[in-house]
């Protein structure tokens, strides 16, 4: 559940951190403003975007890098059902509780039964050369 969590959270954190670097300003961008090029109309003012943004845009990076170390440490650790299946060294059955196949109901099947089956004769050991 907590890493169904921090998933969602990480998706968000890392939208709003693309969308926050894509608002802010580029270097070049102050000196158009401080000759008048209308930098001065804009939501937070001439000067109070840089601060609330990159101030903004260190926060969320910050939570990002964080979530990314918990995500990572979570994936390490965490096991996977389908080891288990590959896990040969301990026995899940119990050498008491198994029952006995029964083998009487099982039809036999022959060579002349199988279509396009091969004979093979077997060879006792005085029929071998030496």
């Amino acid at each position: 559940m907590l890493y169904q969590i921090l998933i969602i959270v990480y998706v968000l954190v890392a939208i709003c951190l693309v969308g926050l670097i894509l608002i802010q300003q580029g270097k070049g961008a102050d000196m158009g403003a401080s000759f008048g090029s209308g930098g001065s109309s804009t939501v937070f003012g001439s000067g109070g975007s840089g601060n609330f943004l990159t101030k903004s845009t260190t926060y969320l990076a910050v939570i990002f890098f964080i979530i990314s170390l918990v995500l990572g440490n979570i994936t390490a650790n965490r096991t996977k059902a389908a080891d288990d299946i590959f896990n040969l060294s301990e026995e899940s059955v119990i050498p008491g509780e198994v029952e006995a196949i029964d083998t009487s109901s099982i039809p036999a099947v022959s060579n002349d039964d199988v279509p396009g089956a091969v004979t093979t004769e077997v060879l006792s050991e005085s029929d071998v050369p030496q």
